[in-house]
């Protein structure tokens, strides 16, 4: 798309942050391990375009969206695919940096994520921090730490 937002500049985690509506919920969660602030709208409650539209400008937030007459009104970005990685590859042939560096938003809830230290407990899910780095997420205080889903996440990056 010419008027497309994300066409105008390189769009990273540090300079955009993000809506994604319900039709592309599981790219919620790649975003998030990208480091982008990537609220998704159903955890919002919102489901309605114009509650979407409203919540984006509101929240001074980029829409991704695959609703053409959404991404239009809203100034999101329509993404034609429903395949995960076809998403992927159209943000990053939109500019979108995508790339894992460490984790720093929660993929579960969006929230920011804090390093574990040594010696703190962890639930039993979880490895032990003095043996692996661990991240908690502030706000629901799930932890992560890059093990097979990262490897895969970074593979499945690594081949667009």
């Amino acid at each position: 798309m010419a008027d497309d937002p994300a066409d105008a500049e390189s769009v990273t985690p540090e300079t955009t942050r993000l809506l994604v509506d319900a039709m592309c919920g599981r790219l919620a969660t790649y975003l998030r391990m990208c480091g982008y602030d990537a609220a998704y709208a159903l955890d919002r409650g919102v489901e309605t375009d114009d509650a979407v539209a409203a919540l984006a400008r509101r929240e001074e937030r980029l829409l991704v969206t695959r609703d053409r007459a959404l991404a239009d009104r809203a100034g999101g970005v329509r993404l034609d695919s429903r395949d995960i990685t076809e998403q992927l590859r159209e943000l990053r042939d939109r500019g979108f940096a995508l790339a894992l560096d460490e984790p720093a938003r929660c993929a579960r809830c969006n929230g920011e994520l804090v390093p574990v230290g040594d010696g703190a407990t962890t639930p039993d899910y979880a490895p032990d921090p003095g043996e692996r780095r661990v991240w908690r997420c502030g706000d629901c205080g799930q932890c992560f730490w890059m093990g097979s889903h990262w490897d895969d996440v970074a593979r499945r990056l690594a081949d667009l």
